[in-house]
């Protein structure tokens, strides 16, 4: 059999998979999804998790009165850790290194990789900053020991350090390192360890779920037409397309 009519073949194969699929109504979908019980404290702990993650203190604070849900951790510490965070977000690096031992001096005693790219970051911000000979020295004097204790950090430091070899840095091939994302990544990277020092989620439990809703729908795309839900900002049910 040629190849033209495998495919014609196979093309007719999936129009019929395709036909045969079983439809689901909206009325009986909304039936099956009422069938399904979802206590009203589980939801609020999804949220309030997610408001202790992102670190809206103010929020998870209201949320706490109105709902009587318990953050799994002291509020206060939220305050804290946002201040880290913002920190480094603003380029003070310093400060949030302070701060981070202030919180808790294990943070980056045990954890060589994130104290490592705090260090990095200090590096970028002297040489944003103009600070050619002040840069040259902290990289010698503070990032070199490390990398000879850890080759890993090598290519990073050595990414870092051809900041220098270009008079237009932000256009060159490492321009990156000065955008804003990367002080957001290694922000991002300091609140992580953190939450896990407090023995809490480094990341929300609310957009996991959402992500496994989209795969659940794709998934039963393949056998069923049903209402499903294509904008995950209103989580209209659309009637399926038969």
């Amino acid at each position: 059999m040629s190849l033209f009519w495998i495919v014609i073949r196979q093309l007719a194969e999936i129009e019929a998979m395709a036909a045969s699929k079983k439809v689901i109504t909206r009325d009986e979908w909304e039936r099956k999804l009422n069938d399904v019980k979802i206590r009203k404290e589980d939801m609020n702990k999804l949220v309030m998790n997610f408001l202790v993650t992102e670190g809206y203190v103010d929020a998870a604070e209201k949320f706490r009165m109105e709902s009587g849900t318990e953050p799994d951790i002291d509020l206060a510490t939220i305050t804290d850790r946002m201040a880290v965070k913002k920190a480094v977000q603003c380029g003070k690096v310093e400060d949030a290194i302070e701060k981070v031992n202030d919180l808790n001096p294990e943070i980056l005693d045990t954890n060589p990789q994130l104290f490592f790219h705090l260090q990095q970051q200090r590096l970028i911000e002297l040489i944003r900053n103009g600070k050619i000979e002040e840069a040259l020295e902290f990289a010698q004097e503070e990032l070199a020991p490390r990398v000879e204790e850890n080759q890993s950090f090598l290519e990073e430091l050595e990414r870092t350090v051809a900041l220098l070899a270009f008079e237009d840095a932000s256009n060159s091939p490492v321009g990156e390192l000065l955008d804003v994302s990367q002080r957001l990544k290694t922000a991002g990277e300091v609140n992580a360890a953190i939450l896990t020092s407090q023995s809490h989620e480094k990341d929300p439990k609310l957009p996991n779920l959402l992500k496994m809703l989209v795969w659940a729908q794709d998934q039963l795309d393949e056998k069923v037409a049903y209402p499903r839900i294509n904008d995950l900002s209103t989580a209209v049910l659309e009637d399926p397309a038969v």
